[in-house]
């Protein structure tokens, strides 16, 4: 018999189980044999009522030997936790940031560039069942004078980094292979998570990357990722890659990496908005390197909630109608193509105040993708993403036992995302 069971018929239900399981549970957050009934359970199509039981932090096939608690789901609609494969907001484990993605159901972030350190601060405060995964690239590889120096230099301006936290710190500035392979052993020493690289226009990095003029508007030269994408590979690293055109896109895809960062597009030159009432063109993805990316299993990653909400804002913006739409429409052309690849798109907001919350609502303005499928990519395929080697984002026999139970049906009504009323993660319940 279960040893903590609570059944009620308001439709407080969930909530107030969850309360009175945290109460009945022993001290301290462990993995308990849970049995759970009475939710509908996303099967990546739709939502199948059935009861679900817990042990040993997974979902197990047949009730365990000793069941904790009854959870009663009440009807609720269960989904794997959200994902959020670009952030840069959850190093050192800010507790109102760890707070806010756990209260948003999301349970794995991905931070491509962050100080060496990053990893070490962060023990005992991620990685833990009551709060966020997260992996780290830590100093991420551009060229000198290219992204994110303007941010390094920003932020030393402000006071928020030291003089001495730009190259070989919170970013490495590789000038050519020699120097690379002269970085490199201390690159894999400090024990990243992934490797992350910067492309920013490479089409023109010659001219750029000899320009002042344009500062931080370069990144690494495009004929070292070959080189950087071979090593990682040797360590058993994944390599993920900024990219701004769809040439950093071919140029990403054809050096081998693992995953792109950002949409074609996503930020115009000088970070205005304004700034595309040039020709889109250069930011238009090929139906080739559409397919080739399907072929070699990159994953793609979104970024475009920010871009998406400035143009939703009208006059401020400072675009016209017209050309607000324009770009509006680039941005369903490359998704669409991608889909009908069968690329695997995930979501990520690069939005330091927000997360991917925002990302899957702007997207969802575009009209590409339906309610299911986005679902699935914010649920499924991101967090699928980030923890490649791990049983995450699906909700049978031998994955963790990790989910958000909704109090209404997503594919009906998306906003019911927002409404969760249970948190599971690793068989710990989280407040």
């Amino acid at each position: 018999m279960a040893r903590g069971l609570v059944v009620l018929d308001s439709e407080l239900r969930p909530r107030i189980a969850l309360l009175a399981l945290l109460c009945l549970a022993p001290s301290g957050a462990s993995a308990q044999g849970y049995a759970l009934v009475n939710g509908r359970w996303f099967d990546g199509r739709g939502f199948q009522a059935r009861t679900v039981y817990v042990d040993g932090g997974a979902f197990v096939a047949r009730r365990p030997s000793a069941v904790d608690s009854t959870i009663d789901l009440a009807g609720a609609y269960v989904v794997p936790p959200f994902g959020e494969a670009h952030n840069h907001n959850i190093e050192g484990a800010p507790p109102a940031t760890v707070k806010a993605y756990l209260d948003a159901g999301i349970f794995y972030v991905k931070d491509p560039c962050s100080f060496p350190e990053a990893k070490m601060e962060s023990v005992g405060k991620l990685n833990v069942p009551t709060s966020v995964d997260a992996i780290f690239s830590l100093g991420c590889l551009t060229g000198p004078g290219g992204h994110p120096s303007g941010l390094v230099r920003r932020n030393i301006a402000r006071g928020v980094f030291k003089p001495n936290d730009g190259d070989g710190r919170f970013m490495h500035a590789i000038v050519d292979s020699a120097d690379f392979e002269r970085r490199w052993p201390g690159i894999v020493a400090a024990k990243p998570d992934f490797i992350k690289t910067t492309l920013v226009y490479s089409e023109e990095h010659a001219k750029r990357s000899a320009d002042s003029a344009y500062f931080n508007w370069h990144g690494l030269d495009p004929a070292l990722l070959p080189l950087v994408v071979r090593r990682a590979h040797k360590a058993g690293l994944r390599v993920s890659s900024h990219i701004e055109s769809s040439a950093d896109f071919h140029a990403a895809l054809t050096a081998g990496v693992d995953e792109i960062n950002h949409m074609p597009g996503f930020r115009p030159e000088g970070d205005s908005i304004g700034a595309f009432r040039g020709d889109l063109a250069r930011y238009e993805i090929t139906h080739a390197d559409a397919r080739l990316a399907a072929k070699r299993k990159v994953v793609v990653v979104t970024t475009l909630g920010e871009a998406i909400d400035y143009l939703a804002k009208g006059d401020s913006s400072g675009l016209d109608s017209a050309s607000r739409a324009m770009v509006r429409d680039l941005y369903r052309r490359n998704l669409r193509l991608l889909r009908s690849n069968g690329v695997r798109v995930v979501l990520g907001s690069d939005r330091f105040r927000a997360n991917t919350v925002s990302e899957a609502f702007a997207l969802r303005t575009l009209g590409v993708f339906t309610n299911r499928e986005l679902l699935s990519m914010w649920s499924v395929a991101t967090p699928q993403a980030i923890f490649p080697a791990r049983h995450i984002g699906c909700l049978k026999a031998g994955c963790e036992a990790s989910f958000v139970a909704l109090s209404g049906n997503p594919l009906d009504d998306f906003e019911n995302v927002r409404r969760i009323t249970v948190r599971m993660k690793q068989g710990v319940l989280v407040p």
